[in-house]
C-alpha cells in the first residue's frame, strides 16, 4: 500500500464532514440535539422547544436520529402511554459540535 496523498486525506475528511452534515444539516436537528442535551424529553416538550416545527417534521427528525443511533426512544407501559427521547452515547458525542455552533453564533451572528 502506497503513502497517503493530500488528496486521499482530503477525500477522507470530506467524507467524514459530509456524513456529519447529513445528520446535522436537516432543519431542526441541531436544535433537537441541543434540547436533548439537558436530558430525556417527551414529544410534546420537544415540540414546544421548537416553535414552528410541525408534528410530522418532528416525528421524521426523531425517527432519522433513531436510525443513526443518536437518539434512543423509550416507551413506558402507562396510561396514557409515555414515550421519551434521550441522546445515546453517540448523540452525546455531537454535543461539542453543538456547543461550538452556539459559541460561533454568539460571537458572530447574534447581536
Amino acid at each position: 500500500m502506497g503513502a497517503r496523498t493530500m488528496h486521499d486525506t482530503h477525500e477522507a475528511t470530506s467524507c467524514a464532514v459530509a456524513a456529519c452534515t447529513e445528520i446535522l444539516g436537516a432543519k431542526w436537528t441541531a436544535l433537537l440535539i441541543h434540547d436533548l442535551s439537558e436530558g430525556a424529553r417527551r414529544f410534546t416538550e420537544l415540540e414546544a422547544a421548537c416553535p414552528g416545527i410541525s408534528p410530522r417534521t418532528l416525528s421524521d427528525r426523531l425517527r432519522a436520529l433513531e436510525e443513526h443511533r443518536i437518539v434512543d426512544r423509550r416507551s413506558y407501559p402507562e396510561r396514557p402511554p409515555r414515550v421519551e427521547y434521550e441522546l445515546t452515547e453517540k448523540g452525546r458525542g455531537l454535543l461539542p459540535v453543538i456547543a461550538e455552533m452556539r459559541r460561533f453564533g454568539h460571537a458572530w451572528l447574534v447581536d
